[in-house]
């Protein structure tokens, strides 16, 4: 018998799609076997094992998952055995209010008293938790049990440093076992973590970390990236010199066993620091609120935001993700390329709670030919091969057939984000890859630290959409009027609270700044800046950032389907469009890198107006092509329209320190082509 459930407080705003597209559209189909065998299927058991309803389907299960989130919450909760002293009554207080106004706002779990870290470390084993590849080919591993006690005794050198609940703790680090083990002995105080990647200039460092007052940091003494041994040492010199808060600086040898530390003030090495008598931890029970990292946003337009999260709902949304939407088990092993800079090293590392060796690669993704992440999979039988939207690009540029590079076996699934993955991105990874795995492009962001829509292993996988909703993201397209549309472009709003949200904007006592980010468009609704599209079979496509969108002739135009058009030729390597203002409209520019030895002339330009007006409409196809020799991207990777655009307006560009590039900027400023 079917529980008793009462109508949500307030309207449920999700679109409903019409029906299912045709078959032939599908590149890949789950089999019955493969279904039976996923998470999410044993979770649907279980809820109708409870009396919650029929979930014969992943849409019923979302439409749960939405409608009844307290209901949903708790049962992700048990299912993947969330560790905590204490979880209470209450399940959210407030769960209908956004943090839009100053009071009331929902609060998830507010009786609950928990450890971010005890639940990344639950596993004790002789297991492997973590292998680390370096560019150069070092190759180390730790088994779970070992990680347990380093980070112990890491933990142990942050309390003889005075660290204590709410401090934080910083790392300027590669993606190396020793930042992970770093983060858990922070988290395990209770303290805040956070960290950017050490390609990072001065100035980018001292406008994340300047502005939360570390306590501890930790460095390595350098990185090893495209061949070559980049050393931080100096860098971290200036940085540790302008931050007055510290109290301990803690250096990793990586290039050297003995990195020279007279000129940085009370440093000492990783060995030194740490308490070598300690194989025990102590794991801070705290709120479900508790800060937990702190992380940044681009800071293209001014001094990067601050943006706490919680390490309850981190936690939460994390161990949903992982385990429905991506089917992570304790046998597979689970690789993302990511810097420290960029969420997704957060999101690969709390994979550690479902007891999954974890790869980490520090380096860069095209070492060896562009073939080091694909020998990879070969050699640590990786199952699970996160990488970005632009990594899979490259590779189909540089006519790679995976399966060729490497024995693909142990491979089940795939995973995309950082942009838009483009349709020719889908076919090519199941023609070079293998046929048989789910290919799922994920998109959330920073802000959230996690999805708003992304992979599902018991739905199909249709080439260009992201495959369905995270389970209780109330997720929907609206269109300018705030309404719920399918099948045409609007913007990704969610309709409800989630746990995951923000706990706020450090240094923003009032909130002023974190509601104007997200709910300045409309009233308790979260609108999260990406422009996309709710598709006829339930999936969804995102066509750009909404601050990016191009709008000719008062027709609005997602750049990454300009890109999509333009980078299936052989001669482009990459491309960056913008809208300018001219002539009382806007006309769209494009930007273009070649490929070697090819020139942009005449010919080439009307190729590229030809493609993009057969296979999308006219009113996308540019007014200007011009050529540059490179496109000027974040510290994080992610190309910058909004910069670009400001510069070809003759206006400054507030922060360059956030570009990995930014002498990349002048190749726009005043080509005399866009004067005409």
């Amino acid at each position: 018998m079917n529980k008793a459930i009462e109508n949500p407080a307030m309207p449920l705003t999700i679109a409903t799609p019409g029906p299912e597209r045709d078959r032939a559209d599908i590149l890949w189909q789950p089999s019955a076997a493969q279904i039976k065998g996923t998470a999410v299927f044993g979770f649907m058991e279980v809820l109708e094992q409870k009396g919650w309803g029929d979930f014969s389907d992943y849409a019923n299960l979302h439409r749960f998952s939405v409608e009844h989130r307290e209901a949903f919450w708790n049962a992700v909760w048990d299912y993947t055995g969330v560790v905590a002293e204490h979880r209470g009554d209450c399940i959210a207080e407030h769960p209908d209010e956004f943090p839009c106004q100053p009071r009331p706002r929902v609060r998830w779990y507010p009786q609950a008293r928990l450890n971010f870290a005890e639940n990344l470390l639950r596993y004790r084993d002789d297991r492997i938790a973590l292998v680390s590849h370096l560019e150069n080919g070092r190759r180390r591993t730790i088994t779970y049990a070992q990680l347990y006690r380093d980070v112990a005794r890491v933990a142990a050198g942050l309390r003889r440093a005075g660290v204590t609940a709410g401090d934080r703790v910083v790392g300027f680090m590669p993606n190396i076992i020793e930042t992970v083990q770093a983060m858990l002995a922070t988290a395990s105080l209770g303290a805040i973590w956070s960290s950017c990647s050490p390609d990072f200039g001065i100035n980018g460092v001292l406008d994340r970390f300047g502005q939360i007052k570390p306590k501890v940091l930790f460095s390595a003494d350098g990185y090893f990236y495209n061949g070559k041994a980049c050393d931080s040492l100096d860098r971290l010199a200036a940085v540790t010199a302008a931050i007055d808060s510290l109290e301990a600086v803690v250096v990793v040898p990586l290039l050297s066993e003995h990195p020279q530390l007279a000129n940085l003030t009370g440093a000492c090495l990783w060995r030194d620091f740490q308490v070598g008598d300690v194989d025990e931890l102590e794991f801070a029970q705290l709120p479900f609120d508790h800060p937990l990292y702190i992380m940044y946003s681009s800071g293209t337009t001014g001094m990067p935001k601050c943006i706490v999260h919680g390490a309850g709902g981190t936690l939460l949304q994390h161990l949903k993700e992982h385990r429905l939407h991506v089917n992570l088990a304790r046998d597979d092993v689970f690789f993302y390329f990511t810097t420290c800079g960029w969420m997704m090293w957060n999101w690969l590392v709390s994979g550690l709670a479902t007891g999954a060796t974890l790869l980490l690669y520090d380096g860069s993704p095209f070492a060896d030919n562009g073939q080091v992440l694909l020998k990879a999979i070969e050699t640590e039988k990786i199952s699970v091969f996160g990488v970005s939207a632009k990594y899979i690009a490259a590779l189909e540029k540089a006519g790679i057939v995976a399966r060729e590079s490497a024995d693909l076996g142990s491979l089940n699934t795939v995973l995309s984000t950082g942009s838009p993955l483009s349709h020719e991105g889908f076919d090519y990874v199941y023609k070079t890859f293998k046929a048989n795995l789910c290919l799922s492009s994920i998109s959330g962001g920073t802000d959230i630290l996690s999805c708003f829509v992304g992979g599902c292993p018991i739905l199909p996988v249709r080439a260009g959409e992201i495959q369905a909703p995270g389970l209780g993201m109330a997720v929907a397209i609206w269109n300018e009027n705030g309404e719920p549309v399918a099948g045409e472009k609007g913007e990704l709003v969610c309709t409800r609270p989630f746990p995951s949200m923000p706990i706020g904007f450090w240094n923003d006592p009032d909130g002023a700044l974190y509601r104007s980010a997200y709910f300045a468009r409309w009233p308790n609704i979260w609108a999260h800046g990406d422009y996309g599209e709710l598709t006829a079979a339930g999936g969804y496509v995102i066509h750009g950032r909404s601050d990016a969108v191009l709008n000719p002739g008062g027709v609005r135009i997602g750049t990454a389907e300009i890109y999509r058009q333009v980078e299936r030729l052989p001669e482009i390597v990459e491309s960056i469009v913008v809208g300018q203002d001219w002539a009382d409209d806007v006309r769209v520019v494009l930007f273009v890198v070649p490929a070697a030895d090819v020139k942009l002339d005449d010919a080439l330009r009307e190729r590229i107006r030809g493609v993009i007006r057969d296979n999308a409409t006219p009113r996308h196809v540019p007014a200007i092509i011009l050529q540059v020799n490179d496109i000027p991207r974040t510290l994080s990777g992610k190309i910058v329209e909004l910069a670009v655009r400001q510069v070809i307006h003759n206006k400054p560009v507030k922060n360059t320190d956030a570009l990995a590039n930014p002498d990349a900027l002048e190749q726009f400023r005043n080509r005399p082509e866009l004067l005409v």
